[in-house]
């Protein structure tokens, strides 16, 4: 018997089956990685580069949306900034978000060179021969007000005649000396003028310490101004007499009698101004202001036992 059914073959094909969409996955994962390699060293790179005054810039920066979202505004303080938390022109960076950065950093610089002119000063001190023999009679500090220099005086060499105002020649030796540095710096000056406590011949009610320390430093400043000091360097000159006696001595210690000059830090200058613009009559307190906030005081009988008793 024959067989009309053809065999059916099947073929089966081995191996494993490649996926097409999976293909191209790994270049954007690399992409990716690469990208976020190049940020990182960016960034490390800017930070490397950078000074300190800059990262604390960028800092503020990005504290910057934080400060508005909790203020509920559009800006970071209430000036007139046009551009909220920032200047007139985003390249200049003299935005509000800068100010307090800017501010440090001209403090910081400020008190650097009052630091710098101190040590110029006690090189000078070293070197030159009107400083040189006076060593014991310059005292030199950076303080929180400014960089303060004071000529003090000695038993054995007064800086001006005894009970006058008019200063030895190895006086007007030193001040001549200063005078270079000063004009270096742009700081402002305050020149005070020290007594010891021993009284005036004539009397507090004359011719007393007060006006002596006085007539002093305004020598002194002269002679700074006819050595070619800018008369405008000055802010102040006045005298205390024997109210602010050196720390550890006592009161009628020839140390006391000295000149001081105060090279005045931007703060210290700028409250000593202040001071000026608050005693402007447009702040002044009116007499009818002052009468209409005083509770006036009952009057009281003084035949009323009762009244007199409660006050006491």
């Amino acid at each position: 018997m024959k067989n009309n059914h053809n065999p059916v073959m099947v073929v089966r094909k081995s191996g494993s089956h490649k996926s097409g969409h999976h293909s191209g996955s790994w270049k954007i994962a690399y992409a990716d990685f690469m990208t976020a390699m190049m940020a990182f060293f960016l960034v490390m790179w800017l930070l490397s580069s950078s000074s300190p005054e800059q990262r604390q810039q960028i800092a503020e920066y990005f504290k910057m949306p934080l400060k508005v979202s909790i203020a509920q505004g559009d800006r970071n303080s209430l000036s007139d900034s046009v551009i909220p938390g920032g200047g007139e022109d985003v390249i200049r960076q003299q935005g509000e978000v800068m100010k307090k950065t800017v501010t440090k950093r001209d403090d910081f610089k400020g008190k650097q060179s009052l630091q710098r002119a101190r040590e110029k000063l006690e090189s000078l001190i070293n070197t030159d021969p009107r400083l040189n023999n006076f060593k014991s009679s310059l005292l030199l500090s950076v303080t929180k007000d400014g960089l303060l220099i004071q000529i003090t005086d000695s038993k054995d060499r007064p800086m001006f005649p005894v009970g006058g105002r008019i200063p030895d020649p190895y006086m007007v030796s030193i001040l001549q000396a200063l005078v270079p540095i000063l004009n270096e710096l742009p700081n402002r000056i305050n020149m005070t003028g020290h007594t010891d406590s021993l009284p005036y011949a004539n009397g507090e009610s004359g011719y007393s310490n007060w006006e002596l320390s006085s007539d002093r430093a305004n020598a002194a400043r002269r002679i700074l101004v006819n050595s070619g000091l800018a008369n405008d360097k000055f802010l102040r000159v006045i005298g205390t007499a024997d109210t602010m006696s050196q720390t550890g001595t006592k009161a009628d210690d020839p140390i006391n009698r000295r000149i001081s000059i105060l090279a005045l830090s931007p703060e210290k200058e700028q409250q000593i101004l202040q001071e000026d613009v608050l005693l402007q009559p447009q702040n002044a307190v009116s007499a009818s202001d002052v009468s209409e906030n005083t509770v006036t005081p009952p009057i009281l009988d003084a035949h009323d036992n009762t009244t007199e008793e409660n006050a006491k």
